[in-house]
C-alpha cells in the first residue's frame, strides 16, 4: 500500500485545489483544454467569416459610392460649365443694366433739376405776384382809407401758400398771419362816415348865423297895386280887418325900425364884432375851403394836414359865429366827432410780410 501513487506523493496543506485535481486525474484536464481550444477556433472562424462577409459588404458599398461619387462629379462639372456660362450671362446683364442704371440715375438727376428749376419758378412767380397783389392793395387802403381791400389781399395770399404747400415758403405764410391779426385787430376810422360828416358841415356852413349878425324881421309887404274894372290903380289896400289891422302893422313895423337902429349884445370875440356883413360871404366861403382841405387830406392819407384845418375851421367856428345857436351847436359837435375819430386813421405796415417777401425772393 506504501508503494501506489497516492502513498507516494502525499497532498500538502499549501497545494491548491486545481493541483489536487490535476495530481488526482490529469486526463479530464487536458480534454477541457481541448474543447476550449477547439471552441475559440471555431469562435474565430466564425469571427473570421463574419468579418470577412462585412469587409465584402464594405467593399461593395465603397464600389458603389465610388461610382455615384464619379457620376455627381461628372454632374457637378456640368453644372459648374453651366453655371460658369451662367454667370457670364449675369455678369454681361450686369453690366448691361448698370449701364442703363447709370442713364436712369442720370435722365433722373436732370428731371430732378428740371423740376426744382420749375419749381423754383413757380414759387419766384408766386411770391412775384403775391408781392405786386399786397402792393396794390395797400395802395387802395391808402386811397380808400379801408382796411378791406389789404385784408382780402392776405387771405388770397394765405390761400395761394397753402395750395402751393412750398416748405421754404412757411416764414412767408407766418409772417401774412401775423400782419393779418394785427391790422385786424387795429382800429381804423370809417373814412366814409367822416367824408359824409364833412359834407354835412359844408352844407351847414351857408345856415350858420354870425356872432354879430342882425337880429332876422320878418319882411315888410309893400303896398300893393291892383286895378279895378275900369284899370284905376289904388294905392292902399285894406283887408278885412280893416283900419284897425292896418294901424297895428304899421307899429309893429316902427318898432322893428326903431330896434335895427340899436342893439345890444355880448361879443366875447372882438373879431367877430370888428367882421363886417360884407365879409360874412368870404368867412363862410373860407371855412367851406377848410373843410374841403380837410376832406382832401383825408382821402390821401394826409392826417396831420386833414387835422390842422379841422382845428382851424374849429377855431373859426368858435370864433365867427353865434355859439348859442342851435346850428352852430350842432355843427361843432360833430366837427368834434370828426377830429376825436380822426386820430386812429393810420393804416398798419405790412413791415413782416414784405421781410418774409425779400427773404424768399432771394432764394434764402
Amino acid at each position: 500500500m506504501s508503494d501506489s501513487p497516492a502513498a507516494s506523493s502525499p497532498l500538502t496543506a499549501t497545494d491548491t485545489p486545481e493541483k489536487a485535481l490535476s495530481l488526482a486525474d490529469p486526463t479530464p484536464i487536458a480534454r477541457k483544454w481541448a474543447l476550449l481550444l477547439a471552441a475559440l477556433a471555431a469562435a474565430a472562424l466564425l469571427t473570421s467569416g463574419l468579418l470577412w462577409q462585412k469587409l465584402s459588404t464594405i467593399q461593395e458599398e465603397l464600389a458603389r459610392r465610388s461610382a455615384e461619387s464619379g457620376a455627381q462629379a461628372v454632374e457637378a462639372r456640368t453644372l459648374a460649365r453651366q453655371a460658369q456660362e451662367g454667370t457670364r450671362e449675369l455678369l454681361a446683364r450686369l453690366a448691361l443694366q448698370e449701364s442703363r442704371i447709370s442713364e436712369v440715375s442720370l435722365q433722373r438727376t436732370q428731371l430732378e433739376e428740371l423740376m426744382q428749376s420749375l419749381s423754383r419758378s413757380r414759387d419766384e412767380n408766386l411770391v412775384v405776384d403775391i408781392e405786386s397783389a399786397l402792393r396794390l392793395a395797400q395802395q387802395q387802403s391808402q386811397l380808400t382809407g379801408s382796411a378791406e381791400p389789404l385784408i382780402a389781399a392776405l387771405k388770397t395770399a394765405d390761400l395761394r401758400l397753402s395750395r402751393a404747400a412750398q416748405p421754404r415758403l412757411n416764414p412767408l405764410q407766418r409772417a401774412i398771419a401775423k400782419d393779418l391779426d394785427r391790422i385786424k385787430s387795429a382800429s381804423m376810422t370809417d373814412v366814409p362816415v367822416l367824408l359824409i360828416k364833412l359834407d354835412e358841415l359844408s352844407r351847414l356852413a351857408d345856415e350858420l348865423p354870425l356872432a354879430n349878425a342882425m337880429m332876422q324881421t320878418p319882411p315888410v309887404l309893400p303896398a300893393k297895386t291892383l286895378t279895378d274894372k275900369d284899370d284905376k290903380p289904388f294905392t292902399l289896400v285894406f283887408d278885412k280887418l280893416g283900419l284897425q289891422a292896418w294901424s297895428q302893422r304899421l307899429l309893429g313895423g316902427l318898432q322893428d325900425e326903431a330896434r335895427r337902429l340899436l342893439r345890444v349884445s355880448r361879443i366875447d370875440q372882438p373879431e367877430a364884432a370888428l367882421l363886417a356883413p360884407e365879409q360874412a360871404f368870404f368867412l363862410r366861403e373860407n371855412l367851406k375851403l377848410r373843410l374841403l382841405n380837410a376832406r382832401l387830406g383825408l382821402l390821401s392819407r394826409q392826417t396831420d394836414s386833414a387835422r390842422a384845418d379841422l382845428a382851424s375851421a374849429s377855431v373859426w367856428l368858435g370864433k365867427y359865429f353865434d355859439p348859442t345857436a342851435r346850428k352852430t351847436q350842432a355843427a361843432a359837435q360833430l366837427l368834434q366827432q370828426v377830429q376825436s375819430q380822426l386820430k386812429t386813421s393810420d393804416l398798419p405796415r405790412l413791415d413782416d410780410t414784405m421781410t418774409a417777401l425779400a427773404t424768399a425772393a432771394a432764394g434764402r
